[in-house]
């Protein structure tokens, strides 16, 4: 018993350290308000940022874009090139070493956190499932949220149908991390949280990347329905996903190279376009081989 309990002090000691540790992002002692009803207009502005532990090597260098509200922008380009670090920017778990980023033309520096946060609703590349019940994972974002709420996003999300067959239904208990889920399920949980947080401002981090054709094409009528009326930034890999989208910024080196929609990006002949090519003419000599090896 003496062993366990000096096992629990030197864990407990652990704890005590990262509760003590102060925070480096904080709301101002006086917070600008964020418009009310909020419209979802995202700005950088000349925004350069390197991350703390690497000061002297800039992920994103002077970026300026507008994101209208309600617009769908895809954001593309080679691994390193700076897409993941635009989201956590947005969402404020850095500041940028430059320039600003506004929603709704405040400054987000200037604003509580939590503000900013409540205006913003994710689906990441790999959605965390608590070991709690599908009820509760979903209601994660809107805590108090109905169970006609609940039940209605899971329908808009595609995911009622596997949902109902669980052993108890929305009130099944998942493992942890969602162990018992397959990454279509996962997903399809995950936009079922966006679409009751009801945020204004959408933020798709390779969503359907992990997902085979059957599940991507249920995620991606999702998505879609999601994203209607809401201002959407969309990081893609797979350049089929988002040929749609109404602009696309192709980051290279911390800066925007080239923007456009699919098709003017495509008659340009840069980088989307030989990221295009390398994508569609592998998909298609891949598909070929399975013909093949099914004849």
């Amino acid at each position: 018993m003496w062993n366990e309990v000096s096992q629990a002090a030197g864990a407990a000691a652990r704890i005590g350290e990262l509760i003590a540790v102060a925070p480096r992002i904080v709301a101002p002692s006086a917070p600008l308000p964020l418009p009310s009803p909020a419209r979802g207009e995202i700005a950088f502005d000349r925004v350069s940022f390197a991350y703390p532990g690497r000061p002297g090597e800039p992920v994103l260098r002077n970026l300026n874009f507008r994101v209208a509200p309600g617009e769908v922008v895809a954001i593309v380009g080679p691994s390193g090139a700076g897409k993941s670090t635009l989201f956590q920017l947005i969402e404020r778990f850095y500041d940028p070493s430059e320039g600003a980023i506004l929603i709704d033309g405040v400054d987000v520096a200037k604003a509580d956190p939590q503000a900013v946060r409540r205006e913003i609703a994710l689906v990441p590349q790999e959605p965390f499932i608590f070991g709690a019940s599908v009820a509760d994972n979903i209601a994660y974002g809107a805590p108090g949220a109905t169970r006609e709420a609940i039940e209605a996003a899971a329908k808009r999300a595609a995911a009622d149908g596997f949902i109902t067959a669980l052993p108890q239904g929305y009130e099944t208990q998942l493992g942890e991390r969602g162990v018992t889920l397959s990454g279509g399920e996962r997903q399809r949980l995950a936009i079922a949280r966006a679409i009751l947080r009801n945020a204004p401002i959408l933020l798709l981090d390779e969503a359907t990347s992990a997902l085979d054709a059957e599940n991507e094409t249920l995620v991606q009528g999702a998505l879609e329905a999601l994203m209607k009326g809401r201002t959407t930034l969309v990081i893609a890999h797979r350049l089929a996903t988002i040929v749609n989208a109404q602009r696309i910024l192709v980051i290279d080196g911390g800066g925007i190279v080239e923007e456009g929609d699919h098709a003017s990006l495509l008659a340009a002949g840069g980088l989307y376009a030989r990221l295009a090519r390398l994508q569609f003419e592998t998909g298609a000599a891949a598909l070929t081989g399975e013909v093949e090896a099914a004849e």
